[in-house]
């Protein structure tokens, strides 16, 4: 078993930075899968980027006063961050990817 994690760990460290979709061993909509770009790989988890943030509101800094520029958010409206999918290794029942 530990020989085919370290086999899945390496496919997936090749396609980091790519569109991946990882299918789960659960139920529900986690086993219909995560669609995001690979961020990284460890021996627990991996984590994909399934949403993006939002661009800065306002570009060239805080002469955007007024137009959601505060110290909390510098300049983005909304989730800055995006959203990040941390799935256990151990649940990964298949993942795919481009030919490319």
């Amino acid at each position: 078993m530990e020989n085919w994690m370290g086999s899945l760990r390496e496919d997936l460290c090749r396609y980091i930075g790519q569109t991946v979709t990882i299918f789960t061993t659960s139920g529900g909509c986690s086993g219909s899968g995560f669609t995001g770009v690979l961020v990284s790989v460890s021996d627990c988890v991996v984590r994909l980027l399934v949403s993006a943030g939002e661009a800065p509101a306002c570009p060239i800094g805080s002469s955007c006063s007024g137009y959601g520029y505060n110290n909390y958010n510098y300049g983005y409206s909304g989730n800055p961050l995006g959203a990040i999918a941390v799935i256990p290794t151990n649940s990964i029942a298949a993942f795919t990817h481009n030919a490319i």
